[in-house]
């Protein structure tokens, strides 16, 4: 089956600093990969250059077999990619219906009649109050963003992702800074909407091993920028070398 996503051979660098090493990666759809590994592995760094926020010093990646480098998440978001963006933090005014509605004008091509198409366009409200519906937020549409409980600006972020109708989605640490339970039910949610809304492929950066062996078909392992292993949940923790280098235990 050709990849979705695929990443051959990216190399990143920062001045002399090498973020990322000859990275090689795809995603097929019906997969759920989640990207692991140490503080510094270039996690972060190979998230941007999938989703186009950086172009790689050297290598390719494509989406749909088109080179995507450095295309940027607003042409990536056209082309059926997109990455959730912590919109809660970009616009902390902004009502649960407002954040909403910013990528589902975006998607509809109206970007520039925010508030206008906000009260007045019958598309857009749609998108909102399916999204909102989809997330658990329908009673929450009215208030301010920043008053949301953690585990709900968590939720409105990844909705906020969806909200472009992707065949791909990107999401790095989805479940940060939340609590146990809040993890577990965030990841439902996305789960079913992504289900829903007919996403071919989930890729996360994740911190939560029993998130991320709880929810991958797949799990790539990072360190000092290179692909330690990359494999099914079992094979990684049978792995003594990536359970000591990138779990930090003793093998």
């Amino acid at each position: 089956m050709t990849p979705l996503l695929e990443a051959r051979d990216v190399v990143k660098r920062y001045g002399d600093v090498q973020a990322l090493q000859g990275v090689t990666l795809s995603v097929r759809e019906g997969e759920f990969v989640s990207i692991i590994g140490p503080n510094g592995a270039g996690k972060t760094t190979l998230v941007n250059v999938l989703t186009g926020l950086l172009r790689p010093t050297s290598g390719r990646v494509t989406f749909r077999g088109q080179d995507v480098a450095g295309v940027g998440p607003v042409r990536l978001a056209e082309l059926g990619m997109a990455r959730s963006f912590q919109l809660v933090s970009v616009f902390p005014a902004l009502t649960v219906a407002e954040t909403l509605a910013v990528p589902a004008l975006a998607r509809l091509g109206r970007a520039g009649r925010f508030f206008a198409s906000l009260s007045r366009d019958a598309a857009v409200a749609e998108r909102v109050a399916e999204m909102a519906g989809l997330f658990g937020l329908a009673d929450k549409l009215e208030r301010p963003a920043r008053t949301l409980a953690q585990g709900d600006k968590k939720l409105l972020d990844v909705a906020s992702a969806f909200a472009l109708r992707p065949e791909v989605i990107l999401m790095d640490e989805p479940t940060s800074g939340v609590s146990t339970r809040d993890k577990t039910l965030i990841m439902e949610t996305l789960v079913q909407a992504a289900k829903r809304l007919g996403v071919k492929a989930i890729v996360q950066v994740e911190h939560d091993m029993d998130i991320v062996f709880g929810y991958s078909d797949r799990i790539v392992a990072l360190h000092q920028g290179r692909v330690l292993a990359d494999a099914v949940p079992e094979v990684i923790r049978a792995d003594d070398e990536v359970v000591a280098t990138v779990l930090g235990k003793p093998r």
